[in-house]
Formats: structure tokens, sequence, C-alpha cells
């Protein structure tokens, strides 16, 4: 009987060779397969408003922490940054949006623009803010309620924002229909157009530019802004340099969610979750001067001593979705 050496002829010698360069090849088209798909969904576009800020450092430890990377896609106003993403919804540019607020996002569920159901993020008022030091300069009592606005003493003096493409306008827009009702409001703001007030596309011009008690010093010592945004104008001493009219203030709030038919669902929750964690949420008072929605997040002490939330709200209960276009003709008609 023959016993076999235990080596291999040359033809199963290349056999062998040719299976092992097959499963090296075909291992290799796998991982870099995986490879392009996880460079294809480690990528979360976040879509939100101009006013939104992402800290560098909590930016760091999101992206570190989860191994996605952000890409922030920053659109004016919230008004603008809707009709951006209902013209762009079949093919969205982003994955998650952030900044819709109680005011624009009836209108973006109408519109089938996000996925799922919207969280609350943060919350603040839009008040009427004023000048302290213009007003004591000119002699002149700050205004006290929504028809002081309408008097001559504050004629040429108010900038607001709006409605058509601003959150703050809108939501302005909304408290006077809530204060007012049965069409007065519409009296009450031909009263503010023959009073010459100023009308800004946005929030950021009308209150860095235009409003003479933040940094622009502007011309104008009324503003349409938040009750919170005295926090960002303390003296050397403590003490706010602007005050809030608490009358005819509206509750706002934002949400962010997926958007439809977005790239990234998987990133966009995690990214969510971080929103909501304790570490962001303590971003929004000195960042962007709103009150968080998760109660262990921490609030800077002056909050307590200079910001007052008024004691009743108007507006932000109405069903905005079914009004919010018959307000907004009813004021272009009156600022045509």
């Amino acid at each position: 009987m023959k016993v076999s050496s235990g080596k291999l002829n040359p033809r199963n010698r290349l056999y062998l060779i040719l299976i092992f360069l097959l499963i090296v090849i075909l291992t290799s088209v796998a991982f870099l397969s995986v490879n392009k798909i996880n460079s294809k969904n480690n990528k979360i576009r976040l879509v939100t408003h101009n006013a939104f800020v992402f800290e560098p450092k909590l930016l760091r430890l999101f992206e570190s922490r989860t191994g996605y990377k952000i890409e922030l896609i920053q659109i004016g106003d919230v008004g603008t940054m809707v009709n951006k993403l209902m013209l762009t919804k079949n093919d969205p540019i982003g994955d998650v949006v952030f900044g819709l607020d109680n005011t624009y996002l009836p209108i973006a569920q109408k519109n089938q623009i996000i996925f799922g159901i919207p969280t609350a993020t943060d919350s603040g008022e839009v008040c009427i803010n004023y000048d302290k030091n213009w007003f004591q300069e000119h002699k002149i009592n700050p205004p006290t309620n929504l028809e002081d606005l309408t008097s001559p003493k504050y004629r040429h003096l108010l900038v607001i924002e709006n409605p058509n493409t601003s959150s703050t306008g809108l939501a302005f827009l909304a408290a006077t229909e809530g204060k007012y009702q049965n069409g007065d409001w519409i009296n009450f703001w031909n009263a503010l157009k023959s009073n010459q007030i100023k009308i800004d596309n946005d929030w950021e011009k009308a209150y860095y530019t235009d409003f003479s008690g933040s940094s622009g010093k502007g011309a104008y010592p009324l503003v349409l802004s938040y009750n919170t945004s005295i926090a960002d104008e303390i003296d050397s001493k403590g003490n706010p340099r602007t005050g809030n009219l608490l009358d005819g203030c509206f509750r706002q709030t934002e949400y962010i969610a997926p958007l439809k038919n977005g790239k990234n669902p998987k990133g966009s929750k995690s990214l969510i979750e971080f929103i909501l964690s304790k570490d962001f949420q303590s971003t929004f008072p000195t960042q962007m001067y709103m009150f968080p929605v998760n109660k262990n997040a921490s609030l800077p002490k002056n909050w307590q001593n200079v910001i007052v939330r008024p004691k009743s709200t108007y507006g932000d209960n109405l069903p905005i979705i079914a009004e919010e276009s018959k307000w907004i003709s009813a004021w272009n008609k009156i600022f045509q």
C-alpha cells in the first residue's frame, strides 16, 4: 500500500492560493461596504434658526460620545427656516430641525415636514422690552400696557418683527388677537401703524441693530423680544439696563424633531436625547436666553433676581394653524 507523503501537488496548491485570494477580496469588499455605509450615516445635518448656539465643548462631547459629526445649517429666523423646509421636503436639506415654536410647529405638521412627535426643548415669553437709560434721559415714563404703545408719546419708538418671517413677530400677532379678540386687534395694529413703528424681518436685526438698549445702540428704545433678554443687558453693578412690558406677552415653546425623509433617523434620535440632557439644557439660559425644559438643568443666579415671568399670557392657546393665514392676511393689508 502506498502512503501519501503529505505534500500538495502544484495543482492543489494553486487552488488553495486562489481560494485564499478570493476570501481576502471578499473580506475587503465587505469591509469597504461597511465603511461606506458608516461614512454616510455618521453625519447629522441639523437645521435651525440663526439664534441657536451649540457650544464647541458640547459639540465635541457629543461627537466623541456617539461618533456622529454635526453639520449645522442655520437659516435666518423661524419663518424663513420653515419656508425653506417646505420647499425641500421631498429631498430635505437636513435630518433634524431645532427651533420650531408653537406658532410655526402647526404649519410644519400640516405640511408634513417633520416625522413623529416633536419634543419640547425650552420656553420663554415674547414681550416688549424697553431701554431704561433712554427713557430716563428723555424724562419719559416707559409704557405699562399695550395700549400705551399707540400713544403719540411713543411715536416712532418701537421696532417689531414681521410675522410673515419671524416667530416672535407671529407670536406677538397672536398675543394681540388673544388679548383684544372680536376684531379689536385690527384696530390696535392700525393705531400702531399710525404711530410709525419700524418692522424688521428677523429678531436679530430688531434687537441687536435697531434697539437702543442692546450692543447695536440703535434708534429705537422699544423692541419686541423676550422677557429673558434683560439678562443679557446687566450693568457693572448687576442691575438690568432694560425692562419688560409684561402686558400682552406670548409664551413661546421651542421644539426639536426629525425631518421626514431625513437620511439619518438614528443619529437624529441621539442628537435629540443629547439636547434634552442636563449638560445641553443648562446652556439655554446663558446662550439662548430661554428656560430649559429639563428641571435638573441649572439656571444663572441673576435670573432669579432680574427676570419676571408674566402672570398671564395671550394667544399661545389659540388654534394658530386654523387662524394664522387669516391673521397674516389682515396684518398684510394694514402694512402693505
